[in-house]
């Protein structure tokens, strides 16, 4: 546990292998017209870790994606591009040279930095006993449903998580993130212990706890008003022991059903953070013709 709490990495710092270099470091301009998760165009999207400042600064870019940029969709001198540091901020710029290691990307505009929008949901579920790329495909679903972050959570039938599979999983979320278009990277945590984690289910909001025998989710949907996110736990293969169901709901997460058939971690991780993504979705729709209604 300890060797692998030393091993996390932050978005940014596991990506600096597509490392760059700046003239200046951007703070970023703030919008509040653009959506965090949309392009500017139809433009490929590469990850820098720093961007330019401003319009006619250059940053050059080198490793894994320099290589996708020039060996795999064949980019040349003066093909527009975008890029985007996973925290929000986003550029549009053309390739100004290349050589043999990297590339220098100079910005058309000034940099922008987007808040992230919408219901923030936190996945904490127990697939540290994943194999066979299941780990990967849950990790890459929930990066593309737009979860905020998920944890590993350590429990008596799910106790550990290998210390060489967190820079990989890190690897599939940037690649996820490219895909589905998000600007902010969904943050991977470190494990965390059961108990460690019923403070967390205590003071948040809402905290939704898939088990089997359970009132289905769409019951309890209903009877809940969406919060700005929350909580959502998924227990490990044999799911959890009564001794920890009953440690979870005494400190008020509310049990939910996922369908009468039997579900793997991954599977059930999924259905949950799918259908609370679309209800916080729907829900927020719903009141944006009210919000007009009461502008001035």
């Amino acid at each position: 546990m300890g060797a692998l709490a030393r091993s996390r990495y932050n978005f940014n710092t596991l990506m600096s292998r597509s490392f760059c270099l700046c003239s200046s470091i951007c703070t970023g301009v703030p919008s509040s017209k653009s959506s965090p998760s949309q392009s500017c165009g139809a433009l490929p999207r590469f990850y820098s870790p720093i961007l330019p400042s401003s319009k006619g600064e250059v940053v050059r870019l080198e490793g894994d994606e320099f290589w996708h940029m020039t060996r795999v969709l064949r980019l040349g001198v003066d093909s527009r591009l975008e890029l985007f540091n996973g925290t929000g901020g986003l550029v549009e710029a053309c390739i100004h040279s290349i050589d043999k290691t990297g590339s220098y990307i100079i910005a058309l505009n000034e940099s922008k930095m987007l808040h992230p929008q919408g219901a923030q949901w936190h996945v904490f579920s127990a697939f540290g006993s994943l194999k066979g790329g299941r780990a990967d495909w849950l990790i890459e679903k929930c990066t593309e449903l737009g979860a905020s972050s998920v944890t590993p959570l350590l429990t008596e039938r799910s106790p550990n998580i290998t210390n060489n599979r967190v820079e990989r999983l890190h690897r599939v979320i940037l690649a996820a993130v490219k895909q589905c278009q998000r600007l902010h990277g969904m943050t991977l945590k470190p494990p965390m212990k059961l108990h460690d984690f019923l403070p967390m289910v205590s003071q948040s909001n809402l905290s939704f706890l898939a088990a089997a025998k359970s009132p289905p989710l769409v019951n309890m949907l209903s009877l809940s008003s969406p919060p700005d996110g929350g909580v959502l736990i998924v227990g490990p293969e044999g799911d959890f022991t009564e001794e920890e169901l009953k440690l979870l709901t005494d400190a008020g997460a509310i049990l939910v059903g996922l369908g009468s058939c039997r579900l793997r971690v991954e599977t059930a991780t999924i259905a949950l953070l799918s259908a609370l993504m679309l209800w916080s979705d729907a829900r927020e729709q719903e009141t944006l013709p009210l919000a007009r209604d009461h502008e001035p």
